[in-house]
């Protein structure tokens, strides 16, 4: 079952409490979402370090074939 944007945002909200999270449906499928997750716990931190981060948040819902989200466009940065 296809999760829902809200769902997706709640559980990064659990990890980053005063981002700025903007999750969008890719393909009106409810399969295909992107999320822009823009956090000071950022700062210091590499691309990759931040995007680790944030799908630690997910806690496995990307896991394996039978994950139930499916595919997730992710860009993270700090704040300006």
């Amino acid at each position: 079952m296809p999760m829902e944007g809200r769902d997706i945002e709640a559980l990064i909200r659990t990890s980053f409490p005063q981002a700025k999270i903007t999750i969008t449906d890719l393909a009106g499928d409810g399969n295909h979402w992107s999320a822009e997750v823009i956090d000071a716990s950022f700062k210091g931190m590499n691309r990759v370090q931040q995007q680790r981060a944030v799908y630690a948040a997910l806690k496995g819902k990307m896991d394996g074939a039978h994950g139930e989200l499916h595919a997730l466009a992710l860009t993270t940065k700090a704040p300006d």
